[in-house]
């Protein structure tokens, strides 16, 4: 029996590295959510879009195997309703509606291919609902949600006061600066690393002239790249998101780890004991881009977020269920 108040939703987050399921009980007026399951599946829908502009056949295959996994979840937790955002790869392919009808058949729900503009407003409620009223984090926040082909920045206290997406993620840099002859280069020259360095700079540039970079008094860190970052920084013997979650990450640690990332062999950075096998070569390009947000901005330290655009995902599938 649901305690009043609280609705039982399902949200799906598929981006262009991972998809991800949240079951979780929700008070949308409270802003309580209780989970009862989250699980994320590297599936790499990203895989080729930036070349060819395409969803390669492998990765639509793999993205739909992980949903008739979820679609189980779902069932087994009695969900009474799911809400299914598809972000950066779908938005760009040009046969994004294979991938529609596919999602469509094995979830009873059709994906969501949702601007930047409402996933970074999707990702400030998830990140910032349960950092409200503490005297510990200055406002306004700076969230920053690094995917896998883009990354949202919005600037808000307890709403949104301005967002940005912009295509620099973590597989897009990598496919783009660090592939050579169909492979990752291990590891990447130093003209690769600053041919990235010069795009993600642009990119922030685009940013600022929506998002006041520099206002912000708390920097808020999402998605595996971040948190991946904060497990390194922290030597967990193995990836602990209890550990993870509201950790803070000094700019000069975050130097460091990208520093040591950049310079690194695959089967170094493998070895890695938080290091999931679906993020080996793509985390050097995740933690320089949230390495140039921070020199950017000028933050001293990253706090950072377990919950983010799933989480508002499941508050905002609460609130309409009301």
């Amino acid at each position: 029996m649901l305690a009043e108040g609280f609705s039982r939703v399902a949200a799906v987050d598929c981006g262009t590295n991972s998809i991800r399921l949240l079951v979780a009980d929700v008070n949308p007026a409270t802003g309580e959510l209780r989970e009862l399951d989250r699980r994320m599946t590297i599936v790499r829908l990203g895989q080729g879009v930036d070349k060819t502009g395409r969803l390669a056949p492998e990765a639509l295959e793999r993205t739909f195997a992980a949903c008739r996994e979820y679609a189980e979840v779902i069932r087994e937790k009695g969900a009474d309703k799911v809400r299914f955002v598809a972000t950066s790869a779908s938005r760009d392919a040009s046969n994004r509606e294979d991938f529609v009808r596919g999602v469509l058949d094995i979830l009873g729900v059709e994906p969501e291919v949702i601007t930047g503009d409402e996933e970074a407003e999707l990702s400030f409620t998830g990140a910032t609902k349960e950092l409200r009223g503490r005297d510990d984090l200055a406002k306004p926040y700076l969230v920053v949600d690094i995917g896998g082909g883009s990354t949202e920045f919005v600037v808000g206290d307890d709403q949104v006061r301005a967002a940005r997406s912009v295509d620099i993620g973590c597989v897009r840099m990598t496919e783009r600066h660090l592939v050579r002859d169909g492979k990752v280069t291990d590891p990447p020259t130093p003209e690769q690393v600053a041919a990235m360095r010069a795009d993600i700079e642009e990119a922030l540039d685009l940013a600022g002239k929506t998002v006041p970079l520099r206002e912000a008094r708390t920097l808020v860190g999402l998605a595996g790249s971040v948190t991946t970052v904060s497990a390194i920084a922290q030597n967990l013997p193995e990836y602990d998101t209890e550990a993870i979650h509201h950790s803070r990450v000094s700019y000069d640690r975050v130097r460091e780890i990208t520093d040591s990332l950049l310079h690194s062999t695959h089967a170094e950075r493998a070895a890695i004991p938080s290091m999931h096998p679906g993020r080996v070569d793509v985390i050097g390009a995740g933690a320089l881009v949230l390495l140039s947000i921070m020199e950017r901005t000028g933050a001293t330290e990253v706090v950072v977020s377990e919950h983010d655009i799933l989480d508002g995902i499941a508050f905002s599938t609460a609130a309409e269920s009301r």
